[in-house]
């Protein structure tokens, strides 16, 4: 039997490609296996999240893990995890902000906000596998059993 964490897809919200690419190389050389949906703005992003009807009970069902960048071209990742927090079927879900700025009031806003982990790029590899990997761990202890 596989572990349950297998069935939790991460999501990468990231706008850079150079960057997706080596976020995505550091989360496979951390061994992690899951699928990785990336998306490059924030609307594409917050449609998959909460579907055609906005409601988000798409995501009710899912097991997501959030890669957000704040820097997007058509709205801030504050916005998107402001939404994603908000959202009875998304708020669960842990978000890893990944963002240039390491602006110490943008930090605690994000945390305030309900970011599980704030990384700095460029990422330094031993700590972003590591968090990921934590998370990775975090999915495996702490999975809720599906409903059938």
């Amino acid at each position: 039997m596989q572990p349950p964490f297998h069935t939790v897809s991460i999501v990468m919200i990231e706008d850079d490609e150079g960057h997706a690419r080596l976020i995505e190389r550091n989360i496979r050389r951390a061994g992690v296996n899951n699928e990785i949906l990336p998306f490059r703005d924030g609307t594409s992003a917050l449609e998959f999240l909460f579907g055609a009807d906005g409601s988000s009970e798409v995501s009710g069902r899912r097991h997501l893990l959030i890669l957000l960048d704040l820097n997007l071209p058509d709205m801030t990742g504050i916005d998107i995890l402001e939404r994603i927090k908000a959202n009875p079927h998304t708020k669960r879900s842990p978000v890893v902000v990944l963002t240039t700025t390491d602006d110490s009031l943008e930090i605690q806003r994000c945390y305030d906000l309900g970011a599980n982990v704030y990384i700095t790029k460029p990422v330094n590899y031993e700590g972003f596998s590591n968090a990921i990997r934590q998370l990775g761990l975090f999915f495996s202890v702490i999975q809720v059993p599906e409903n059938s």
